[in-house]
C-alpha cells in the first residue's frame, strides 16, 4: 500500500516497537509483573496512542479512504486523552465522579467510529440491493437484541447514582452494542465476505464492547483492580484497530450469493427466537424481547423479498424457456404450445396461416461479413417480422435462419400477410442480397392436426426453394461453368461427374443444405484456374517436368482469384483453394493438415482423384472403381481423410457403373 521503502523501514520499526510494548504489558496484567505509573499509565497509554498513530499514519500516506481512517484515529485519539486525563486526576480518588471529562472524551469515539465505518462502508461495498439490506437489518438486530439480553439486565441492576450519572455509564454498552450491531450488518451487506480489515475491526470493536461491560459490571460489584487482566482488552482492541488500517482493502466486484448468504438469515432467526425465549424466561427486560422481535420482522419481510425474486426468476426462466435466446421472438417450444391451442380455437370462416420462412443467402452472408454481423442481420430480420404480424399474430424463430408465423387472416387475402413476412425478411446491399423462401397452410381449412400443419408447411417452403428464380451466387455459378466448357468440355464434363459424387457423399456426412450447396459448386468448379494453363501442358502426353508441375499447382489459386470477385462465392473460392491439400500437409498451395482443410475440400479430394483414376488420361489408361477405391484407402490417412474415403465407398456401392468412360479431363 505504501511504495517508499524509507517509509516502510519505518513503519515495520513503529510495528516491532509497539508489539514489545504489548508483550511487555500482557505480561504485567497477566502475571502481576512491575507496578506503579510506568506501567498501569504509561505503558497503557501509549499502546493506546500507538494505535490511534497506526490510524492516523494510514490517512497520511494511503490516498484511499483517508477521511475514514482519520477519523477513525482522531477518535481513539481522544479515547487515548481520556485515559491520561484518568491517570492524571482521578487515579486514586475515592469518589470519581460522573460524567468526569473523562468520560467524554471516551464517548467522542463512538460518533467517530460510526462516521468512519459508514464511510468505509460506502467506499468498499458499492451497490447493494434490497436482500443484502435486509440481511443487515436481520444481522444487526440480531446482534442487538442478544447483546442487550444478555448485559442489560445485569447492567441496570447494578447501576445507582444520580440520573446523569445513569445515563453516563449507559451509554457505554448501548453505544457499544449500537457500534457491534452497525459492524456486524455491514459485514452482512458484504454478502458474509468482508475481507482482513472488516474482520479486525469487527474483532477489536467485539472486544472493546466485551471489556466496556465487563467494567461496569466489576465497578458495580466493587471487583474491579486496575491492572489486572480486564485492562489488556482496551488496548488490545485499540491496536486490533490499527492493524486493520494496513490491511489490503478487498477488490469491489459481484458479491457471491452462495451458503453464507442464504444460510446466516436462518442462523440469525433462530437466534433472535432463542434470545426471544431466553429474554422472557429469565425476566432480562423487554428491550431484548423487542429488538428480537424487529429482527424476526425483518427475516419475514426477508423471505417476502425472496419469494417476490422467486416469482420474477420463475416468470423469467418460462419466457427464456419460450423465447429465442438471440431475437427474443418465440422458439419452437413457444410455436409449438400456441399451434395447439390456435388448432383447437381455429374456425372455418375465421381461419389461421402457419408460414414457415426460410432465408436464401444467409449462409453466403455470414461467410463475407462474419458471425456476428449475421447474427444482428438476424436480429433485425426478426424484429421486422415482428412488427409486420403484430396486429395479427406471432413471429417465431426455429433455429439458424428458420422464421415462422403464426396468424389469424382474412381466408380471401391471406397471401397480404405472407406477402409482408416475406418483405420483413428481405434485405439487400453492397455485395450481398438475403430473402426467403416460404411456404404456409391455413388452419382448419388444409389441416386439423398441428403435427401435419408443420409438416405440410415444411414441405411447401422447400418445394417453393427448389422452384425459386435462381440466385445470384447460382447465376454466376452457371457462367463461370460455361467458360469452363467453352476454353474445354472435357473439364465440364469432369466438373459435373465430381459435383454429383461430392453431393452425395456431402450429404452422407450429413453435411447441410447449404454446405452442400457449397461443396457441389466448388466440386463443379475446382478445375476452373485451369483456364489460365497453357493447352502444351494440359496436352502432354508424358510426366510434367518441375517448372510445368509448378505451373499446374498455381490453377487452385487462378480459380480462388476467379471465384472471390464474386463476394457471395468466398465460401466456394476457399473450398477450390484447398482442394489439393493432402491430411498430411504435403499437398499444395498451403499444406495446409488433418482438419485444417476445409471438409467441403477434402470431399471434392477425394471424388476428383477417384473420377481422374477412372478416365483415361493422354499419358496412362484408366484403373477400374475397384481399383480406384483399393488406391483411395490406401492414401487415406496421408492424402485423403479415411472418414470421407469411407463415405465415399457407401456412395459408389449405390451408384450404377459407367457403361463407357467419358472423355478424359
Amino acid at each position: 500500500m505504501v511504495a517508499n521503502t524509507r517509509y516502510r523501514s519505518v513503519l515495520r520499526a513503529f510495528a516491532a516497537l509497539v508489539g514489545a510494548a504489548w508483550l511487555a504489558f500482557a505480561v504485567h496484567a497477566l502475571l502481576g509483573v512491575g507496578e506503579g505509573p510506568l506501567w498501569d499509565g504509561w505503558l497503557y497509554n501509549g499502546l493506546m496512542g500507538s494505535a490511534a498513530a497506526a490510524c492516523l499514519l494510514r490517512s497520511a500516506l494511503v490516498r484511499e479512504e483517508r477521511r475514514a481512517w482519520a477519523l477513525l484515529g482522531a477518535g481513539i485519539a481522544l479515547w487515548t486523552a481520556g485515559e491520561v486525563y484518568w491517570s492524571l486526576f482521578l487515579t486514586g480518588l475515592d469518589q470519581v465522579p460522573v460524567p468526569s471529562p473523562a468520560d467524554i472524551l471516551y464517548l467522542a469515539l463512538y460518533p467517530a467510529s460510526f462516521v468512519a465505518l459508514v464511510w468505509l462502508a460506502r467506499a468498499r461495498l458499492g451497490h447493494f440491493g434490497s436482500r443484502l439490506a435486509l440481511d443487515a437489518l436481520i444481522a444487526a438486530l440480531t446482534v442487538a437484541a442478544l447483546a442487550t439480553a444478555v448485559a442489560f439486565g445485569p447492567i441496570l441492576g447494578s447501576l445507582d447514582g444520580s440520573g446523569l450519572a445513569v445515563a453516563t455509564n449507559l451509554a457505554y454498552p448501548l453505544c457499544d452494542v449500537a457500534l457491534l450491531a452497525l459492524v456486524v450488518g455491514m459485514t452482512a451487506l458484504s454478502g458474509w465476505r468482508p475481507g482482513n480489515a472488516w474482520l479486525m475491526l469487527a474483532a477489536g470493536l467485539g472486544l472493546m464492547a466485551v471489556a466496556d461491560v465487563t467494567y461496569l459490571l466489576q465497578s458495580a460489584e466493587g471487583t474491579y483492580k486496575e491492572g489486572a487482566a480486564l485492562d489488556l482488552l482496551w488496548p488490545t482492541a485499540a491496536l486490533i484497530v490499527g492493524l486493520a488500517a494496513w490491511q489490503r482493502p478487498e477488490p469491489r466486484g459481484a458479491r457471491r450469493v452462495d451458503r453464507r448468504v442464504t444460510d446466516a438469515p436462518v442462523l440469525c432467526a433462530l437466534v433472535a427466537v432463542a434470545t426471544s425465549v431466553l429474554a422472557s424466561a429469565a425476566h432480562l427486560g423487554i428491550t431484548g424481547q423487542a429488538l428480537a422481535a424487529a429482527a424476526l420482522l425483518a427475516v419475514t419481510a426477508r423471505m417476502a423479498v425472496a419469494a417476490q425474486d422467486n416469482r420474477r426468476l420463475v416468470a423469467k426462466s418460462r419466457r427464456d424457456a419460450l423465447s429465442d435466446a438471440l431475437t427474443g421472438l418465440g422458439n419452437r417450444r413457444r410455436l409449438m404450445s400456441d399451434l395447439v391451442r390456435t388448432v383447437e380455437i381455429a374456425e372455418q370462416d375465421s381461419p389461421w396461416m402457419l408460414a414457415f420462412f426460410d432465408l436464401n443467402g444467409f449462409k453466403g452472408y455470414n461467410d463475407v461479413f462474419g458471425h456476428p454481423a449475421g447474427d444482428q442481420l438476424l436480429v433485425r430480420l426478426g424484429k421486422r417480422l415482428e412488427r409486420a404480424v403484430a396486429p395479427v399474430g406471432r413471429a417465431y424463430r426455429l433455429g439458424g435462419d428458420e422464421f415462422c408465423v403464426l396468424a389469424r387472416v382474412d381466408p380471401t387475402r391471406n397471401d397480404a400477410t405472407l406477402r409482408a413476412g416475406v418483405a420483413a425478411l428481405t434485405e439487400r446491399g453492397d455485395g450481398f442480397s438475403v430473402d426467403a423462401a416460404h411456404g404456409s397452410v391455413l388452419i382448419p381449412t388444409d389441416v386439423r392436426d398441428a403435427t401435419a400443419a408443420l409438416r405440410q408447411a415444411d414441405t411447401r417452403m422447400y418445394q417453393q426453394k427448389g422452384q425459386s428464380r435462381p440466385s445470384a451466387p447460382s447465376q454466376t455459378c452457371r457462367a463461370l461453368v460455361a467458360a469452363l466448357s467453352e476454353r474445354d468440355p472435357r473439364l465440364e464434363a469432369h466438373g459435373n461427374v465430381v459435383a454429383a459424387l461430392a453431393s452425395k457423399v456431402a450429404a452422407r456426412l450429413n453435411m447441410t443444405a447449404e454446405d452442400r450447396d457449397e461443396v457441389h459448386r466448388a466440386a463443379e468448379l475446382h478445375d476452373l484456374g485451369k483456364v489460365a494453363v497453357p493447352d502444351a501442358i494440359l496436352e502432354k502426353t508424358g510426366p510434367l517436368d518441375d517448372e510445368e508441375w509448378e505451373f499446374m499447382r498455381r490453377h487452385t489459386l487462378v480459380g480462388e482469384r476467379i471465384l472471390s470477385a464474386a463476394p457471395a462465392l468466398a465460401p466456394v473460392a476457399r473450398l477450390v483453394r484447398s482442394s489439393h491439400e493432402h491430411m498430411d500437409g504435403e499437398g499444395y498451395p498451403d499444406g495446409l493438415k488433418g482438419e485444417e482443410i476445409p471438409l467441403g475440400a477434402r470431399i471434392v479430394a477425394v471424388c476428383d482423384a477417384f473420377e481422374a483414376m477412372t478416365v483415361p488420361r493422354p499419358y496412362r489408361k484408366a484403373v477400374s472403381r475397384e481399383e480406384a477405391l483399393a488406391e483411395l484407402r490406401r492414401c487415406a490417412g496421408t492424402q485423403f481423410d479415411s472418414a470421407v474415403v469411407e463415405a465415399f465407398a457407401f456412395v459408389l456401392r449405390a451408384e450404377p457403373a459407367r457403361s463407357e468412360a467419358p472423355t478424359p479431363a
